[in-house]
C-alpha cells in the first residue's frame, strides 16, 4: 500500500520511519515533511496541513491508500472528514471528535458525563471574573487556553499578579480555563482506537519544562522514556476501564465516535489517577520513545491488532534552538549528525535542508532516541549522541531518563 503521512514533526518521521519498515508499505509520502522523512520516500510541499480539501485531492490523485495524521491541527481543521469523503481510508478523529483536545471546555464536559476523574475547573471568557476567581484562590495556579496552542497555552505559577497577566495577554484569542492543581507525577497513557475496540500502547514519561528539575518554561516536551517502571499496578488497565472505555461511550452517545489516538495525560495525586488532558494524536515527544519498542507491523495495529513490545528501553532527549520556546533562533548549520552511531534514532523536527547542509528551522529540532536493554545503556546512547551534535545555542535537558 502506499501511506501518506500529514505532519511535519519528529513525531511523524518517527511514525514514518515505523511504517515505512512494514512489508505491506511499498512507498511512505508525507506532507509537508522534513529532511527526515525525505529520506524516506516524496515530500509533497506547497499544500498547508490545513488546507483538507487540497490534501483530499492529491491523496485521490497519488491513489493513497492510507493517510495516517500526526499533529492536532489538520485534525482540528477537518482533515480526516474530508479525506474520508472520498473514500480513503483515514487514520485519526474527525473534526468534531477532536474537539477532546481542541476545547478544553468540551474534554470537561465530556469528562463530566463520562465520570471521569480530572481536575476542576472553570471557563471564562472575560478578564473581570478571571481576576474575581483568582481573588479567592490560592497557587498554585493552573490557567490555559481553551483552545490550541501547540503545547505552550498553559501556565503553572504561584504568582497572582503572573496569573492574571497571562489571562489578559490570551483572552483576545479565545475563553481560557482556571483549574485547580494536581500533585503529584505525570505519565501518558495511549490507546488505538478502532472500530475494533481501544487497546493500549506502553505509557511514557515526558519532561514539559525547559530546564533541568523541572525548572523554566513550559514547552512542547524536552524529552521522554519508555518503559515507566514507577506506575502503581494495573495503572493502564485501570485508565482503559476508567478513562478512555467511559470516554469514548460518551463520545459516541454524543454522536460524535472517536476513532484514532487517544492520549491521557495523567497525574497521580494521592486520591488516584486524574486526568490533566486529553490528546487526539500520538504525544511528541514520547511517541519518539514508544515507537522503537513496538515489535510488531504498525499498519496492522492501526487496523485494530493487539500491539508486541520488546523488553528494551528507550530514552529520548530533544535538542532545542538557542532562545526556545519564546523565540527560537533559525538558520544555525547543524554539525555532527553523521557522527551519530546507528543504535541511535535520529528523528527531525524543526529542520530544513539547504543543499547539502541541515540548518535550524524550527524550536524543537531534533529527538535523539537511545535504545538499549536498560535505562542506563538507553540513556548513556542518547547522550552520547546529543554530545556529537551541536550548533550555536543548541540546549537541551541533561536529566531526561533519570529516575528517582
Amino acid at each position: 500500500m502506499k501511506v501518506l503521512v500529514v505532519g511535519n514533526g519528529a513525531r511523524e518521521h518517527a511514525l514514518g520511519w515505523k511504517l515505512a519498515a512494514s512489508p505491506r508499505v511499498h512507498e511512505l509520502m508525507s506532507l509537508p515533511g522534513n529532511p527526515g522523512l525525505a529520506e524516506l520516500g516524496p515530500v509533497v510541499e506547497g499544500i498547508s496541513v490545513t488546507d483538507v480539501g487540497a490534501i483530499a485531492a492529491m491523496a485521490r490523485v497519488q491513489l493513497v491508500d492510507l493517510v495516517v495524521v500526526g499533529p492536532e491541527v489538520p485534525l482540528a481543521a477537518g482533515v480526516v472528514d474530508a479525506v474520508a469523503a472520498l473514500g480513503i481510508p483515514t487514520f485519526g478523529p474527525s473534526r468534531a471528535a477532536a474537539r477532546l483536545e481542541s476545547s478544553k471546555g468540551f474534554a470537561k464536559e465530556i469528562m463530566a458525563r463520562a465520570g471521569v476523574a480530572t481536575a476542576l475547573s472553570e471557563t471564562f471568557h472575560a478578564i473581570d471574573a478571571v481576576m474575581e476567581h483568582l481573588s479567592t484562590r490560592e497557587g498554585p495556579y493552573v490557567v490555559k487556553a481553551d483552545g490550541l496552542a501547540a503545547g505552550k497555552g498553559v501556565l503553572v505559577t504561584d504568582d497572582r499578579a503572573e496569573a492574571a497577566s497571562w489571562a489578559s495577554r490570551w483572552l483576545p484569542e479565545g475563553p481560557i480555563v482556571i483549574e485547580e492543581f494536581l500533585d503529584g507525577p505525570e505519565v501518558s497513557v495511549f490507546a488505538v482506537c478502532t472500530e475494533a475496540g481501544a487497546v493500549p500502547l506502553e505509557p511514557a514519561r515526558d519532561y514539559k519544562r525547559l530546564l533541568d528539575g523541572d525548572e523554566g518554561p513550559n514547552t512542547g516536551g524536552m524529552g521522554s522514556y519508555s518503559p515507566v517502571d514507577d506506575l502503581p499496578a494495573g495503572l493502564v488497565e485501570e485508565t482503559m476501564s476508567t478513562v478512555i472505555e467511559p470516554t469514548l461511550a460518551a463520545m459516541s452517545e454524543a454522536g460524535q465516535p472517536f476513532l484514532g489516538f487517544l492520549y491521557a495525560g495523567l497525574v497521580l495525586t494521592g486520591q488516584g489517577p486524574k486526568v490533566l488532558e486529553f490528546n487526539v494524536r500520538l504525544g511528541d515527544p514520547e511517541t519518539q520513545a514508544i515507537l522503537p519498542r513496538l515489535e510488531n507491523d504498525l499498519v496492522d495495529v492501526l487496523e485494530g491488532k493487539t500491539p508486541e513490545w520488546s523488553d528494551t528501553a528507550s530514552v529520548n532527549v530533544v535538542l532545542a534552538a538557542e532562545g526556545y520556546p519564546e523565540g527560537p533562533v533559525k538558520g544555525s548549520v547543524i554539525d555532527g549528525l553523521a557522527e551519530v552511531p546507528g543504535d541511535v534514532h535520529v528523528f527531525h523536527a524543526g529542520t530544513r535542508r539547504d543543499r547539502r547542509r541541515i540548518l535550524v528551522d524550527g524550536g524543537r529540532v531534533l529527538s535523539l532516541v537511545g535504545v538499549g536493554d536498560t535505562m542506563d545503556l538507553a540513556r548513556d546512547r542518547a547522550y552520547a549522541a546529543a554530545g556529537m551534535v551541536h550548533w550555536p545555542g543548541m540546549q537541551y535537558r541533561t536529566d531526561v531518563g533519570l529516575q528517582s
